[in-house]
């Protein structure tokens, strides 16, 4: 009998070994009648720091009569039979068969696990990056962080395996769907620690997801899939409301009659041209700020009460705050601990930041985006791409006050609140190719500025020291979410293109890798629902 057991809360030195022992003497029966014990989830419990404790739920099979169970389980509230959900495969292929094969636009998570689900299917599909391939985007952003040469083309934002490859490698979302499991395993296959098939928290870190996103291409390869790096889409052809051609580097057509389109939020000229051929789109909120930085030490004291544990790792946060004068939110967002500050950009003349960590989190340096909600309201215009110009308009502000080289403004928070330039910077920003002291209110519209700095004050009443001397901004950071979203129906198409299938965090339905993940899953299978692969 499978059986389910959740708040169980061990001490953080407790051997998690020791479990099915702990299961055993609360069900009253023998350790040999606990077996194929798995933790679902890990999570910490810091209420009374610093007496520190993990919080387990866990699935276990257990030899136990009837009678006895139903009387552990009046007397444990949080000990349930498992309940089995059917899966719900596609079953066989529809009618509709394909003249071509389905081509995939993008190589983000949404991206990959789509061409991986049409592989895995037989539908060999063929999957277009614009940028460089891991291995060697890998240099091509080295080279920009140490030179301030941009590659517009292979950066960040663009290159295999999205924006979230230079991130943290966070996987936690808040959907909740039958596929985040599959997405997580997926990501254990390929390369990542099981860990994240449990921990409340998961990530990656930057440098295993490179190992990662590069298995994922071998295994599509090898599936009969076909992924061509530096290959830009730069148009659609279309007939009667239904797609037939891609153009790619602006000359050749490769023809097609499924597209799934999972670009990324910073593909502003794929909506640009979106736009032209007249594919529904709307403007989307967002959110902008700035990125703040602190010792790694002082979050593990306000979070753990502790410098560090072994077991426990580099501590994070997440903070909230409501303005009650402008009616905007105001949030801590994609913290990354042991980590820190990276150049952005993928356009000439616009500075963008992002935080970055890799596994081990061990830079003892943490930062955070600290960001203001924006609505259309706040843009200039009604038109759909009114978000990319508001996006624009503060990054070629903030590139302007910078040096015009991609050096990043940057303030002591002190400073920030003071409105005056710092001199010298007790926390020295991480970011690369440098820094320039700015008065980062003149990068920022006055009411996020304004309502940045009423935010600070409220997070350092939660975590004090959060506003403290040691502590370091710097901006812009704008690129939180696509500020488009590309109209889809229940067939997962375009509203006014067929076969045309905008997936992920650039189509405007996603945010994160997770998310991102589970969404080009989705319309992989949206797809298939509809059409049977070429022969």
């Amino acid at each position: 009998m499978n059986l389910i057991w959740s708040d169980l809360k061990l001490p953080v030195d407790q051997d998690e070994g020791e479990l099915p022992d702990i299961l055993a003497r609360r069900l009253r029966v023998t350790r040999e009648k606990i077996n194929n014990l798995r933790i679902l989830r890990r999570s910490v419990d810091a209420r009374q720091k610093p007496e520190l404790f993990f919080v387990y739920t866990v699935e276990f099979c257990a030899q136990i009569s009837g009678p006895e169970l139903r009387k552990a389980m009046a007397h444990y509230p949080r000990l349930k039979e498992k309940v089995f959900v059917p899966e719900h495969p596609l079953n066989g292929y529809p009618a509709s068969k394909l003249a071509f094969r389905p081509i995939v636009v993008g190589t983000g998570p949404a991206g990959y696990f789509a061409a991986l689900t049409l592989a895995r299917k037989g539908y060999r599909p063929l999957v277009l990056e614009r940028g460089d391939k891991v291995e060697d985007r890998s240099g091509t952003v080295e080279h920009f962080w140490n030179t301030g040469i941009l590659d517009p083309e292979s950066n960040v934002q663009f290159g295999e395996g999205g924006a979230g490859t230079f991130s943290d490698g966070k996987l936690t979302t808040r959907i909740d769907d039958r596929r985040v499991r599959e997405v997580l395993e997926s990501f254990v296959e390929f390369g990542a620690s099981p860990e994240i098939l449990y921990a409340a928290k998961p990530h990656i870190g930057t440098d295993i997801l490179k190992k990662v996103v590069a298995a994922m291409r071998a295994k599509i390869e090898a599936l009969g899939g076909e992924v061509l790096f530096r290959t830009k889409v730069t148009g659609l052809k279309t007939a009667n409301n239904q797609l037939e051609a891609v153009e790619i580097d602006g000359a050749e057509m490769i023809p097609a009659e499924t597209v799934i389109l999972a670009v990324g939020h910073s593909a502003r000229d794929v909506y640009q041209f979106l736009k032209v051929l007249g594919v529904q789109l709307e403007a989307k909120p967002l959110a902008v700020g700035l990125r703040i930085e602190h010792r790694q030490e002082y979050v593990n004291l306000t979070q753990y009460g502790v410098p560090f544990h072994a077991r426990l790792g580099p501590a994070d946060y997440q903070l909230t705050y409501k303005d009650i004068s402008s009616g905007r939110g105001a949030y801590t967002f994609c913290m990354c601990p042991g980590g820190q500050v990276i150049a952005s950009s993928s356009e000439d003349g616009g500075i963008v930041t992002n935080g970055m960590s890799n596994f081990s989190r061990d830079t003892a340096i943490a930062n955070s985006a600290v960001v203001v909600t924006v609505s259309p309201k706040d843009f200039a215009s009604s038109d759909p791409l009114a978000g990319i110009d508001f996006q624009r308009e503060w990054e070629q502000k903030a590139f302007l006050a910078g040096g015009r080289n991609y050096w990043v403004p940057a303030q002591s928070v002190q400073d920030f609140l003071r409105n005056r330039l710092t001199k010298k910077f007790s926390l020295v920003p991480t970011y690369r190719p440098g820094y320039t002291s700015v008065d980062l209110h003149t990068i920022l519209p006055d009411e996020i500025g304004s309502v940045i700095e009423r935010a600070l004050l409220a997070f350092d009443q939660k975590m004090k020291g959060f506003a403290g001397a040691e502590a370091t901004l710097s901006g812009i950071e704008s690129r939180t979410s696509a500020p488009v979203r590309i109209l889809r129906n229940e067939s997962g198409q375009s509203v006014n293109l067929k076969g045309l299938f905008p997936a992920g965090e650039g189509a405007g339905y996603a945010g994160g890798i997770t998310s991102s993940a589970v969404d080009g899953l989705r319309a992989a299978e949206k797809l298939m629902a509809q059409y049977t692969p070429k022969e």
